[in-house]
């Protein structure tokens, strides 16, 4: 894949498109760069788990997990499903999935760690 490449006769509107994409990247970015909200989404990449469940695996406090998915929740990167008392969260956002895919094979891969599935 070749990025594109801009010079000094780049059109305005082409400038313009490339500010909102890299505003777009970077709250993204940002979104997932806490350690606590990236585990989030390591999970969540195998399917849709309680709030009670994912404190379990993180072995954190409610109130820290809840922060931690209010702020995926504002970027759109999962959604909240009540059932009774019990909330889950899954993925909403496809490129959540494959940023997922690219730090593992990255940062886990190579260290033996556990194998992913589709």
């Amino acid at each position: 894949m070749a990025l594109p490449v801009f010079g000094p006769d780049t059109c305005e509107d082409d400038l313009d498109r490339m500010l909102e994409n890299a505003t777009a990247a970077s709250n993204f970015l940002k979104a997932i760069s806490h350690e606590g909200r990236l585990m989030i989404l390591c999970h969540l990449a195998s399917g849709e788990k309680s709030v009670t469940e994912l404190e379990t695996l993180l072995s954190a406090r409610q109130a820290a997990v809840s922060q931690q998915l209010g702020r995926l929740r504002l970027e759109g990167l999962v959604q909240p499903r009540r059932e009774g008392k019990t909330i889950y969260y899954s993925l909403t956002d496809g490129r959540a999935i494959r940023i997922m895919d690219v730090v593992y094979d990255l940062f886990c891969r190579s260290e033996g760690g556990p194998a992913r599935t589709p």
